[in-house]
């Protein structure tokens, strides 16, 4: 067992309903963090990972959200986990370096030794025990998970440069418009208390940079014009991150499993595959089975909720998250899909592609189908009623 001194604790960032608008509409109703992936909220996921860190002390949920939208769930998680998760609402933006600060003694009350700091929008594996090991080695700030991707995609996110032997980071930038390395910043990261320092000291230099503006009324003309973020607002990336690049201060750790962002509901149906994947070797109870006999015939990786019901002639699978109280009828199959709680869908009906909304109904012999390009802007989420028979719908 470790000592009091090394105790740890997680900050989840949650975002809340301004953000991730590319997610709609499937965040109209719940937020996004609660949308479930694999039949379980996308912020489980993260959460479970920190259940595998050693000798966590606490998981903090931050984010925009009304604290009773999330109320019930933390409540669930925690006597779930047995771990304490908390949410925490700020109460305007800080950027992702500084909403960490602004909860800094709330953060520090358990005199943790190191920080881990998540997205939640992150689908991955996380190698969170892995990481901490690796940091402890390393020595420095801090440690950020990083990818391997393609140069065409690289762009899209914070592209950076590391020591091959060292694996210290020594160069990095958000979303640059040239082609810089083709690892990426995968937002995981495990950070001693000395972050707190780095995030007050570029709050310190915005405060000292606005004081000297004030004093020339050429600068406090051009300040106008550019207006600098508040001295608060501190972002990880371009204000943590860039600056301390080449420092001996941050340090990459490369993960060879699965990584995605989930910014849209396309996004959504790929990780919660990946997710159900994954539940092989985490969690192979989650997973459903059967043959046809007794029970619907699976295919693959499949999650169905306790209370759903689901004829023994439907076929489902693979990719496939039924959620509570969905009706599955007779000849009905189900392909890469998530249907979610209050479903039902009729005998001999086709889903494909697809997200089946809150308590829709898709009628006897309908068909919809997508071709199932995660990354295409038009897909097929239907939300509300559906009681239409021998319906298709397609997209091309």
């Amino acid at each position: 067992m470790g000592s009091s001194e090394e105790k740890v604790v997680a900050v989840i960032m949650v975002g809340g309903p301004t953000k991730g608008t590319r997610f709609r509409p499937l965040s109209l109703n719940i937020p996004k963090p609660l949308f479930p992936l694999a039949g379980q909220p996308m912020v489980h996921h993260p959460i479970s990972a920190c259940k595998r860190i050693p000798n966590l002390a606490q998981i903090y949920l931050v984010g925009f959200y009304e604290e009773r939208e999330f109320a019930m769930y933390v409540s669930s998680i925690s006597n779930e986990l047995r771990v304490p998760v908390r949410y925490l609402r700020e109460d305007k933006p800080h950027g992702s370096a500084g909403g960490l600060y602004n909860f800094k003694d709330l953060i520090m009350e358990d005199n943790p030794s190191h920080i881990f700091l998540l997205n939640c929008d992150v689908c991955c594996s996380f190698p969170l025990p892995e990481m901490l090991e690796a940091h402890k080695r390393y020595g420095g700030m801090g440690t950020l998970l990083v990818i391997k991707v393609s140069a065409e995609s690289a762009s899209q996110f914070g592209e950076l440069v590391a020591d091959p032997v060292t694996n210290e980071l020594l160069h990095y930038t958000e979303k640059p418009e040239t082609f810089v390395s083709d690892r990426i910043n995968c937002g995981v990261y495990v950070f001693t208390p000395d972050i707190f320092t780095a995030i007050q000291g570029v709050s310190s230099q915005r405060k000292d940079r606005a004081n000297l503006r004030r004093l020339s009324s050429f600068e406090a003309l051009q300040s106008a014009t550019t207006r600098s973020p508040p001295s608060d607002f501190v972002r990880l990336d371009q204000d943590i991150l860039t600056p301390f690049a080449g420092k001996k201060q941050l340090y990459t750790y490369e993960t060879m499993n699965f990584w995605e962002q989930i910014k849209t509901p396309g996004m959504s149906l790929k990780c919660s595959g990946l997710y159900l994947s994954q539940f092989r070797f985490t969690s192979p109870n989650l997973l459903a089975s059967g043959d046809g006999t007794k029970c619907a015939t699976i295919i693959g990786d499949v999650y169905i909720h306790p209370s759903a019901k689901v004829h023994p002639s439907a076929k489902i699978g693979p990719n496939v998250s039924i959620s509570a109280n969905a009706r599955i009828g007779g000849g009905v199959r189900l392909i890469s899909c998530i249907i979610l709680d209050g479903v039902e869908i009729m005998e001999n009906a086709v889903v494909c592609h697809a997200i089946v909304g809150w308590k829709s109904s898709i009628g006897k012999w309908s068909r919809v189908q997508a071709e199932g390009d995660y990354n295409a802007k038009l897909g097929i989420t239907i939300l509300g009623i559906l009681l239409i028979y021998h319906l298709i719908i397609s997209v091309s």
